[in-house]
């Protein structure tokens, strides 16, 4: 099986909201148009934490304070290279806010977060990030924009 890329992202939660990364300034970018969070692919000799920290503040200018692991997300859509997505969310930070490179950092309420335009694998992590649970392995598996199968702790979820 060919090796995985890894790649962390993070939610910052504040006032029950979530900072999210509105993908339009790249021109050739797999997420254009579509609301994520902020993270990025790990340098040599990264683990997720540390590049999970150096991608929050290198995206937005804050330093975060102790944020929480929640999930593995593994993503499958051939002709791309699997991915490994290490998932963080964080409710304190420091810093100055400053613009993104990438794309506009908006403060979107929790509760209007699905109704974006968000990945469909996204929508399930954010209903269990949503329902307080403990971390977890998600496996999305996409032919092109669709989620075609779901696995979450070895088990099949309906798509």
């Amino acid at each position: 099986m060919e090796e995985l890329l890894q790649t962390t992202l993070c939610y910052l939660e504040q006032d029950g909201c979530y900072l999210m990364l509105h993908r339009v300034k790249k021109k050739k970018d797999v997420n254009k148009d579509k609301w994520i969070g902020v993270g990025g692919k790990f340098e040599p000799g990264e683990d997720a934490l540390t590049c999970v920290m150096r991608e929050v503040q290198e995206e937005t200018g804050y330093t975060m304070q102790g944020p929480r692991y929640r999930a593995i997300v593994d993503f499958y859509c051939p002709p791309w290279q699997p991915e490994r997505m290490h998932l963080y969310t964080c409710d304190t930070f420091t810093g100055t806010p400053h613009p993104c490179n990438e794309g506009d950092l908006v403060w979107v309420a929790k509760d209007k977060v699905q109704s974006l335009p968000i990945w469909q694998g996204d929508k399930l992590f954010f209903d269990l990030l949503d329902r307080g649970a403990d971390f977890f392995h998600l496996e999305l598996f996409y032919d092109c924009d669709t989620l075609v199968r779901a696995v979450l702790d070895g088990k099949e979820l309906e798509v």
